[in-house]
């Protein structure tokens, strides 16, 4: 059996909500209406009957041999002008002078009168001979003594008829606000429906449930980004990746320190990396209904072996550079002994083996880091291959300090291949102590454009820059030192750190 929506639990509770409220209403208008109307007959029977009391015609009549010949008719007028059921003028035994009905013109009046004998005027509900009526009982006083009694009063049955008259009209009142409850409650129920998409509590509960467990789960880093660039969904790999505040949500993501984050959103790119503090993150957009879901994976790992591969990639090629011109001056060699000239081919040759011992031996002889003299070596065949020269300056000194291959591999690679890229002309300098190390790479190009390259920390695809300099900023933050950029000249500077004891 199908559980009831939402939507649907929401609009019975709301239309029993609307029917007891206007019920409750409508009883409690009635009660206050009843004491109204009550109230508002026992006013205006006290007012007649105070009225009646005081009119000088009463005091005459009662000296009169038949008061009733003169006080009835004077009643009758008074209760059809001012609307009361009857006006019974008495004598203080209760003997009747008027009544509605001449035939109780002469019998008792029915209710009490002690406290009117009295002097007082009150009032009372009494059962009489036109039925229950809320009447006012009070004395006719003349030269100092009471001398006879008024009493007004209306029926209860009128009251009852008046306050019918009301009802009739507050029935209308009532089943009007019914009809816009139900009306505004089924409008609200609808687009609740259409929001909850017509599933109830235990499923929305579910869902999120599934919701949450998914988001704390994955490993990737889970953002949704809306229209104006606000955040208004992060998971916790994402806060970690992005080291993002505890009240990241809400806020603009320019905000929180992704001022490139936020351009690649809202102009909607598809791919993006970024550098946060010693991680490479791969960033990946698409747009939804809510604004746009960004997917942030930690791609440090990957990176590192990417780079790697590149070190060993960039080897293979310069031996393949280095192969390819020995082969050439082999072939050279090889003709010129063909051609019976042996002393030009001994020549060459032994210039050849001249040259390229000499590029080795200063190599290896200022660079005592392997890894850092083969990939020199390398990228000194790549030069040459693609028509440039790399020098490595005369006063160049380096020893083993210490320091990660990986990340010199980094930082000397990138810089080379960017000046070899930019120039014809390539100029390398190293050198270091127990202080640290230093790194120059200058060209005759024009030099670097835009100096925040280094720190910016953002690429995309296709922008001409790549990851080279980025990598090389991290390397050095790293690493703990510094770059200096003049013109064409980069220069690095590392501390060489002490070894554990």
């Amino acid at each position: 059996m199908r559980r009831w929506s939402l939507a649907g639990q929401m609009l019975v509770l709301q239309l029993l909500v609307v029917a007891v409220t206007a019920t409750g209403g409508a009883a409690l208008a009635l009660v206050q209406a009843h004491e109204l109307l009550t109230e508002e007959a026992g006013a205006t029977a006290r007012a007649v009957a105070v009225s009646v009391a005081a009119s000088p015609d009463v005091a005459d009549a009662l000296d009169d041999p038949d008061p009733s010949a003169r006080l009835q008719p004077y009643a009758e007028r008074v209760r059809l002008a001012t609307g009361v059921d009857f006006i019974t003028i008495m004598r203080t035994d209760g003997t009747r002078y008027t009544h509605p009905n001449p035939a109780e013109i002469g019998r008792r009046f029915l209710g009490h009168t002690g406290r009117a004998l009295a002097g007082e005027t009150f009032s009372e509900t009494y059962t009489g001979t036109l039925g229950p009526s809320k009447r006012v009982v009070t004395p006719v006083v003349a030269g100092g003594q009471v001398r006879a009694l008024v009493s007004a009063g209306i029926t209860i049955d009128r009251i009852s008829a008046r306050l019918r008259d009301r009802l009739a009209w507050g029935g209308v009142i009532v089943a009007l606000a019914l009809g816009l409850g139900v009306a505004g409650t089924w409008l609200v129920t609808a687009r609740l429906r259409r929001q909850t998409h017509g599933l109830g509590p235990v499923e929305l509960g579910r869902i999120h449930e599934h919701h949450d467990a998914v988001l704390h789960a994955v490993r990737e880093g889970l953002l949704l980004v809306g229209r104006d660039g606000r955040l208004t969904l992060c998971n916790d790999a994402a806060r970690h990746l992005l080291a993002l505040p505890a009240d990241a949500e809400g806020r603009h993501v320019a905000e929180l320190g992704l001022a490139p984050l936020a351009e690649g959103v809202l102009r909607g790119e598809e791919e993006q990396v970024h550098l946060v503090g010693d991680r490479v993150l791969a960033v990946g957009t698409a747009p939804s209904r809510l604004g746009t879901v960004v997917t942030v994976r930690d791609h440090t790992e990957l990176q590192a072996l990417t780079g790697q591969l590149d070190a060993e990639r960039g080897f293979a090629e310069s031996l393949r550079s280095a192969a390819h011109e020995a082969a050439n001056r082999l072939h050279t060699v090889i003709t010129l002994v063909e051609l019976g000239r042996t002393e030009q081919a001994v020549a060459l040759g032994t210039a050849e083996l001249r040259a390229a011992q000499e590029l080795t031996d200063r190599v290896v002889g200022s660079v005592r880091e392997p890894v850092l003299a083969a990939l020199l070596l390398g990228k000194s065949a790549e030069a040459a291959e693609r028509g440039g020269e790399l020098v490595i300056s005369e006063d160049s000194e380096l020893d083993d300090l210490g320091l990660d291959p990986r990340e010199l591999v980094t930082i000397v690679g990138n810089l080379i291949d960017n000046a070899i890229d930019a120039a014809g002309r390539v100029e390398v300098h190293l050198s270091g102590d127990e202080h640290g190390v230093v790194i120059r790479v200058a060209d005759d190009g024009p030099g670097l454009t835009d100096p925040a390259a280094f720190e910016r920390g953002w690429t995309t695809k296709g922008d001409g820059h790549g990851l080279g300099l980025a990598l090389v900023g991290q390397a050095v933050r790293r690493l703990g030192g510094t770059i200096d950029v003049a013109g064409s000249e980069f220069t690095v500077r590392l501390p060489v750190r002490e070894p554990a004891r």
